[in-house]
């Protein structure tokens, strides 16, 4: 259930609400935002009568939500969640954000475009293929490489993203000061990682691999929302396509995320181009679908 307080709400209706919630043996989530504050009674809500919530003091309205993602729905907030990175706005009317895939280099190889907003590092990548170049970034040297690349973006007000594929990789992204945190799609049914990244006060980006739903999303951004961290965006990679090409841009589900979530919905288009759909078609069918930020 979500409980909507009026404006004019102050603390002590505020912990009205809360003391209630916690009789009937639930827990609460409070939203805190410029025109009103939202409570999420996290439990059987059943337990409730929404007659009886509304009821209380200040509370402007109470809603019964049946999906498995509540605080981040659009019934618990209308209006587009915007994250502010280090300055940046995303979400909301802030327009498109543009993010530069790094893809292999070194402090002293790395170009970051002008007309970029900020950067996505992948430097825990390890290639199916044992064969393969795993690229630069070998254990003994990515804690000092990313530091010197850091302090890079830094002078270029560029903000740093970085993927992470394993919790053992979060104390070098938070050592490294990196702005927002990148979790493929291979993570999304990792929930300890999930609750762990809902304990930060970072900005997250949730990618849903290639056969996820989007319930299968959204439940996942849910785990981290309740866990305390309300700065997450949902990221898109593609999906699995029909026409021979390993993926596709999943418009239908970033159009499903902006219709069914408040928070900012991000697509990555940087390894989805193919003879026959280009960067420039992809960036059109990203901007259709209302994203409010690209990976190229």
């Amino acid at each position: 259930m979500i409980i909507v307080m009026q404006a004019t709400a102050q603390d002590e209706d505020v912990q009205r609400v809360v003391q209630t919630i916690r009789q009937q043996g639930l827990s609460e989530h409070i939203s805190r935002g410029k025109e009103c504050t939202i409570i999420g009674a996290v439990g059987d809500e059943r337990v409730f009568d929404i007659a009886q919530i509304e009821a209380l003091p200040q509370v402007e309205r109470a809603i019964r939500i049946v999906q498995d993602w509540r605080i981040i729905s659009r019934e618990a907030w209308a209006q587009d969640t915007q994250i502010t990175v280090r300055g940046m706005a995303l979400g909301g009317h802030s327009g498109i954000r543009k993010i530069q895939a790094i893809a292999q280099t070194d402090a002293s190889s790395l170009h970051l475009n002008a007309d970029s907003d900020a950067a996505l590092f992948d430097p825990f990548y390890t290639p199916a293929n044992p064969y393969a170049r795993a690229g630069c970034f070998s254990l003994e040297n990515t804690t000092q490489t990313l530091h010197d690349i850091s302090q890079i973006c830094r002078q270029n007000n560029k903000i740093i993203v970085m993927r992470i594929r394993d919790s053992a990789h979060l104390e070098v992204a938070l050592s490294v000061q990196a702005d927002i945190l990148y979790l493929g799609g291979e993570l999304l049914a990792n929930r300890s990682l999930l609750q762990e990244v809902g304990s930060l006060n970072i900005p997250t980006i949730v990618c849903k691999d290639s056969h996820h739903r989007v319930r299968d999303w959204l439940v996942a951004a849910e785990q981290i929302v309740l866990r305390g961290n309300q700065h997450v965006i949902l990221g898109d990679a593609g999906t699995l396509s029909l026409h021979g090409e390993p993926l596709r841009l999943d418009v239908d589900a970033l159009v499903a995320a902006k219709k069914l979530s408040h928070l900012p919905v991000l697509a990555n288009i940087s390894q989805l181009a193919h003879r026959h759909m280009d960067k420039q078609t992809l960036w059109a069918l990203a901007c259709a679908a209302q994203v409010d930020a690209i990976i190229v």
